[in-house]
């Protein structure tokens, strides 16, 4: 029974994607769905970013090990990079009228810097795709019984349909849908796990008060690693495509300001839900902390809970997978055809753009399924894409937007030395501490060859 319902989900993603195709007229239908959303979907689109494998597979796991100090990073740090964008970013970025963000860095500072601005955001979506791949492996695994190697096949197929064929209109509706889902199935699980809520207090007051401390110890080591916990999401993702098409989809400046905070609320709301179940696999089921943890809650589901509720849950499941999947496909094969593509094809007509765009997805996608297929874990593959543009981006967005006098070769160097500097630290010397060494890198070399363009 369960396999079926799944399978009539799928039918129903695949059916939405049909219906959106025919939404799409022009490139921007595409990439932006028109600038078209109303408050609520954006809303929906806002908050459908980050949820995903990360958060229903990989937070709860560490918060279940570690308690809540482990999850700095996601939700809560996933959750302020939203209400920031939209204080301080979505308003002047909607203003501008960009297609990507790439735009963004060619306007401000010409096309070297939008060259290597967007090789590095398309390079860093890779491993976040092939993390959605996977996780659909491992859920399609447990639920119908397949080797994970070919339920990563069909989520690289389903996602790739409905993306290639609605874009940002696809991503939309599918979001709408699923974030529903996403919604009833956990409070549903909620429900039935905690005896009708009545054990909701009993099992989180079982804890010691030190398991859901908020703040590090007071040693420097501690309090630097916290800083970099918050910082990876909550400022490293605002430069990127999938936040910025959020934005730009919206239909009216206002709905790009309040979809964008509200869906950080939203976000971090809706999130502590897997995060509760954690603490009550972690004292009704002790067992499952020994198993994968990518498989604590799924295997949780499946062996305690009844039949409808395993339905919502995976389709909730499926859902978050999905809706990111999707999204982070979507982003660089923009970027890919918008900013590294199109300029070598100057009398291209916006269908061969959109047709050219719809390429990339299929590139971007096949790409990452060999990433998908490397073995590598959910953790690992999310790991290794996280930080780059918080190193490299960050902040030649910043000085773009506020501040006047900024300079073509400021931004390059910015970028170019807090990612080699990075790279060193983390992959040639295991350092804590490289995220926060590359972005301090950044920033001060930003700040120094600023200073000669100023005398």
């Amino acid at each position: 029974m369960l396999p079926l319902f799944v399978l009539l989900y799928i039918s129903v993603t695949l059916l939405l994607g049909l219906l959106a195709s025919t939404l799409v007229k022009t490139s921007k239908d595409y990439i932006l769905a028109g600038r078209k959303l109303p408050l609520y979907m954006a809303t929906f689109v806002a908050f459908a970013t980050w949820f995903g494998s990360e958060t229903v597979l990989g937070a709860s796991s560490v918060m279940a090990k570690e308690g809540l100090i482990g999850v700095m990073q996601d939700p809560f740090g996933a959750a302020l990079c939203l209400i920031l964008v939209g204080l301080f970013f979505a308003k002047p970025l909607y203003r501008m009228n960009l297609l990507t963000i790439g735009d963004f860095y060619r306007v401000v500072y010409g096309r070297k810097v939008e060259i290597v601005a967007s090789i590095m955001m398309v390079f860093s979506y890779f491993g976040w795709i092939a993390a959605q791949m996977v996780a659909i492996g491992i859920v399609l695994q447990l639920l119908l019984k397949v080797p994970s190697e070919l339920g990563i096949f069909i989520g690289f197929g389903v996602v790739l349909f409905y993306t290639f064929l609605g874009g940002m209109w696809a991503i939309s509706l599918t979001d709408f849908l699923q974030t529903i889902m996403i919604v009833i199935g956990l409070i549903a699980v909620l429900y039935e796990v905690s005896s009708n809520f009545s054990q909701l207090l009993p099992v989180l007051s079982s804890q010691p008060p030190e398991y859901y401390r908020l703040f590090p110890q007071l040693e420097l080591r501690d309090v630097l690693l916290y800083i970099s916990a918050w910082i990876t999401i909550g400022l490293g993702s605002i430069p990127q495509q999938d936040v910025f098409q959020r934005v730009m989809s919206s239909r009216s400046e206002r709905v790009a300001v309040l979809s964008t905070i509200l869906g950080g609320f939203m976000y971090l709301t809706i999130a502590l839900m897997p995060l509760v179940l954690a603490v009550f696999a972690r004292v009704k089921y002790p067992e499952l902390l020994d198993i994968d943890p990518q498989l604590m809650l799924p295997t949780m589901i499946m062996e305690h809970t009844s039949l409808p509720v395993k339905i919502l849950f995976f389709g909730a499941l499926l859902s978050a997978i999905m809706s990111t999947a999707s999204a982070a496909v979507l982003a660089p094969a923009s970027l890919l055809s918008e900013n590294l593509i199109r300029p070598y094809f100057k009398g291209l007509s916006d269908r061969g753009f959109l047709w050219l765009t719809r390429l990339c997805v299929v590139v971007v996608s096949v790409i990452s399924l060999f990433f998908a297929l490397s073995g590598e874990s959910i953790y690992e593959l999310v790991g290794s894409s996280s930080a780059l543009s918080l190193v490299s981006l960050f902040v030649p967005l910043v000085a773009g937007l506020y501040f006047k006098d900024s300079k073509p070769a400021s931004a390059l160097v910015s970028m170019l030395s807090g990612f080699f500097v990075w790279v060193f630290l983390e992959y040639a010397l295991k350092s804590e501490f490289a995220l926060l060494s590359g972005l301090s890198a950044s920033v001060v070399s930003y700040i120094i060859f600023s200073l000669p363009w100023k005398r």
